[in-house]
């Protein structure tokens, strides 16, 4: 980016990574991290280092990650769909970013957001429902406060509650019935089905879903 351009305006997005390969270049703690997301989201992983830390060394042992003990080389990003440099050279991540660029490869160079496709926001996850936080790179440390922040009020009663819903969609597109999205927001009673979901009672807030909803 030149200097005097304004920040990206950066456009939120949740990628399907499932078999796709991705790269991490680097080996330390930070590599270590990224490595562990991308296995966590069903990415094939390999990691490119001529030193490994014990972690990524115990996943390549087990079959879990591809790891090529070298330097970087030009055709390392071949196939891939996602590459994430995570080196402290700024050469290494320059080249990386290069051919990534080159070969429509989305990258990411970790605390360096200008030379950056995208930016891995701080997020959580209760089951299907993941909330992200994002600084556009100004302050990841504010993007994890404010993660934290939310962790505390966001219980797995949210993951049930998210399977409910798609339980019921189901049902109701079965019976040839179409509900609009105005009509799913009202019918969400947040604080009440949370209360029932939490105590274990299911069904009663299924019962409460489908009446508000024939309600409207």
């Amino acid at each position: 980016m030149k200097r005097g351009e304004p920040k990206p305006a950066y456009y939120p997005v949740s990628l399907n990574i499932r078999g796709r390969k991705c790269v991490v270049v680097g080996g330390g703690e930070v590599a270590r991290r990224k490595v562990r997301a991308l296995l966590e989201h069903g990415a094939k992983v390999t990691v490119i280092s001529p030193e490994l830390g014990p972690e990524l060394v115990q996943l390549a042992e087990h079959g879990e990650i591809t790891a090529l003990n070298r330097e970087y080389q030009a055709g390392d990003l071949k196939d891939s769909f996602v590459a994430i440099a995570a080196t402290d050279d700024g050469d290494t991540n320059r080249q990386v970013v290069r051919e990534a660029k080159n070969k429509a490869v989305l990258v990411n160079v970790v605390d360096d957001a200008e030379n950056s496709d995208f930016i891995v926001p701080s997020f959580l996850r209760r089951g299907d429902v993941t909330i992200a936080v994002a600084t556009a790179g100004r302050s990841p440390a504010l993007a994890r406060k404010i993660r934290a922040r939310l962790e505390e009020k966001f219980g797995e009663e949210y993951a049930a509650l998210a399977l409910l819903l798609d339980e019921v969609r189901t049902e109701l597109k079965k019976r040839g019935i179409t509900v609009g999205g105005d009509d799913w927001q009202a019918a969400l009673d947040l604080d009440k089905l949370i209360e029932l979901l939490s105590k274990g009672e299911k069904e009663k807030a299924r019962v409460l879903i489908l009446s508000k909803l024939k309600a409207r």
